[in-house]
Parts: structure tokens; C-alpha cells; sequence
């Protein structure tokens, strides 16, 4: 089993910046690779940023391309989100998000607010 633990969501106003993180413990071993995905009010859950293991390659969602940075510390097992330029389109509960070999993993989520 794998543990994703968030932290660093809040209340911030547009224009502002954030940064998420996330630490895994547990069975962490063939790890494709970790990100982000969040789910804004009545929408679907989507993907926004990933980082994969191999090559260090990054995956944004077109709606926070050139806004916000994933990146990771793989000795620490953890993944960060530098989230700027904040929008109240932004406002979701973001889940970090883990690809092992044989199955994918999420944490419980973190609530970012952008006040207009």
C-alpha cells in the first residue's frame, strides 16, 4: 500500500500564488510517476500536471500551462505543485496522485480557494 499525504491548500486571491505538496510512504517502488489532478465543483475530476519517473517528462493541462510547475524529489518520495497567477477558476480540492507499476494511488485532496 501506498500513503499520499497533501498539504498547502487554502485561501488565496486571483493573481496570487500557492504551493501544494505531497509525501508518499508505504510500498513505494516502480513508480511510473506522480502529479496532480483536481476536481472543481459539479465538474469532473482532471488531470493537470504529472511528472513521469523516466526522463524527468512533464504533462500539463492546457489550463495551467505556463502557471504552474510540478516537481519532484524522488529521494523524498514527494511531489510539489507551484501553482501563480492564480484564477477563481482554479478553486478545487486537488488530489496528488501516484502511478506505481501495478496500480494508481491518490491522496484525500486539499481545497485551493481563488477569491475574485
Amino acid at each position: 500500500q501506498v500513503q499520499l499525504v497533501e498539504s498547502g491548500g487554502g485561501l488565496v486571491q486571483a493573481g496570487g500564488s500557492l504551493r501544494l505538496s505531497c509525501a508518499a510512504s508505504g510500498s513505494i517502488y516502480g513508480i511510473n510517476a506522480m502529479g496532480w489532478y483536481r476536481q472543481a465543483p459539479g465538474k469532473q475530476r482532471e488531470l493537470i500536471a504529472v511528472m513521469f519517473t523516466s526522463g524527468g517528462r512533464t504533462t500539463y493541462a492546457d489550463s495551467v500551462k505556463g502557471r504552474f510547475t510540478v516537481s519532484r524529489d524522488n529521494a523524498k518520495s514527494t511531489v510539489s505543485l507551484q501553482m501563480s497567477s492564480l484564477k477563481p477558476e482554479d478553486t478545487a480540492v486537488y488530489y496528488c496522485y501516484l502511478d506505481r507499476y501495478d496500480k494508481d494511488y491518490w491522496g484525500k485532496g486539499t481545497l485551493v480557494t481563488v477569491s475574485s
